[in-house]
């Protein structure tokens, strides 16, 4: 008998998992808490139960697994989904030889401008369809291609319809408008939008990087950003070295992003904080950057996750899948972290204790794979291995 998931005072059983990772140390093998012969009892929107199949309790209705591995749905933690139009002519234009930088958001921002909200609604929603067929349950979203009070402010009001997980990015390049003056932007940017995209949104991001903004325009707009109640997120030493990790480290954002260029100094400064390391290998793929080396990240004792970057411009990917198995080639993670990065990761850059692991009192959030274990998410890159997904308790794909 299948479900589709349960109702309040309602229980489903998942049994006959040949792999289950949890993420909890405790209830399995390692890191990820990995179980054989497994079983999950999820109660409304709730896991109730984690453990061998064996000794799984009874429930109202149950979903045979067939031997097949499950995994905590994903946690994109950084994401540009409220947007318009297309890029397909600077990704041509870049493949062929012309490297990328900040100035392309531009384009992406006249189209934004000019949408309806329901174009950007509906752009948004294909995306997130799109995410959760490949097992993103849990997804963050940034505004920043609006930078007009009414843009931005409509962009987190339309995402916050959809996540609770919204970030306020006024700050991710100064406008056309703005050229020259980009400190009357960020006044702006602290002032008047910020009044009002605060009441839309969670966090407060900056692009901090050469042609965006420099540290102490970040810090500025960081620091506005937690006096109105937002917590810190970073754009962080994508394109070059910069102050973007130390300043991450100072004002105890939740996570620093991208990470591609770090000093000595900077891995230390992760690694004694509960900043997370975001990694974004979407953007080195279609920029032909250079890898962030999570080796050097996971040696030092950072924390590290992985998220989509899923934007027109520098990383049109909405796939989780295809973000491990490129960490995994050619970043230094081996499958298992980067299979924790992409859940547990993840929820630790949201400061999220309730999603990204199998375990009771957490949201049944589960995606399904067609394969006997977690590493085939490396071991078979491309491949649409997430054949079942759960998110709060109900089978959504």
């Amino acid at each position: 008998m299948t479900t589709a998931g349960t109702t309040a005072g309602t229980t489903a059983l998942i049994t006959n998992i040949g792999s289950l990772v949890t993420n909890d140390p405790s209830a399995g093998d390692g890191p990820l808490g990995l179980l054989k012969n497994a079983a999950v009892v999820i109660e409304g929107e709730r896991i109730a139960w984690v453990g061998p199949a064996a000794g799984a309790p009874a429930a109202d209705t149950a979903y045979d697994a067939d031997g097949r591995a499950v995994i905590p749905g994903f946690v994109d933690s950084h994401s540009h989904l409220v947007f318009a139009g297309d890029r397909t002519e600077e990704f041509n234009a870049r493949m062929s030889g012309r490297p990328y930088s900040a100035g392309g958001i531009r384009t992406t921002v006249a189209a934004t401008r000019a949408a309806t909200d329901a174009d950007l609604e509906a752009n948004l929603t294909r995306y997130l369809r799109e995410a959760l067929r490949q097992g993103t349950t849990t997804f963050e979203t940034k505004s920043g291609y609006g930078l007009t009070v009414e843009d931005e402010a409509r962009a987190l009001r339309i995402a916050s319809a959809h996540t609770d997980e919204v970030t306020y990015l006024g700050a991710h390049i100064v406008p056309p408008d703005y050229a020259d003056d980009p400190a009357a932007y960020v006044a702006l940017v602290t002032g008047d939008m910020l009044e009002a995209c605060a009441p839309h949104a969670r966090w407060i991001d900056v692009f901090c990087e050469k042609g965006a903004f420099d540290g102490d325009q970040a810090r500025t707009i960081l620091t506005a950003g937690k006096a109105r109640g937002l917590h810190p997120r970073i754009h962080a030493n994508q394109l070059s070295y910069g102050p973007g990790v130390q300043l991450a480290v100072e004002l105890d954002a939740a996570s620093a992003d991208h990470c591609t260029h770090l000093t000595d100094e900077d891995v230390d400064a992760l690694a004694n904080s509960q900043t997370v390391a975001t990694l974004l290998p979407g953007a080195e793929f279609s920029t032909r950057a250079e890898w962030p080396n999570a080796r050097r990240l996971l040696d030092a004792g950072a924390t590290v996750a992985l998220s989509t970057d899923c934007n027109p411009g520098s990383s049109f990917t909405s796939s989780v899948p295809f973000c491990i198995a490129l960490a995994v080639r050619d970043m230094g993670m081996t499958p298992d972290e980067a299979v924790w990065s992409a859940t547990a990761g993840g929820a630790a850059a949201l400061r999220r204790g309730d999603v990204g692991r199998v375990a009771p009192g957490a949201y049944a959030d589960l995606a399904l794979l067609d394969a006997p274990s977690h590493v085939h998410l490396a071991y078979r890159p491309g491949v649409p291995l997430v054949s079942g997904v759960w998110r709060r308790g109900v089978r959504e794909a």
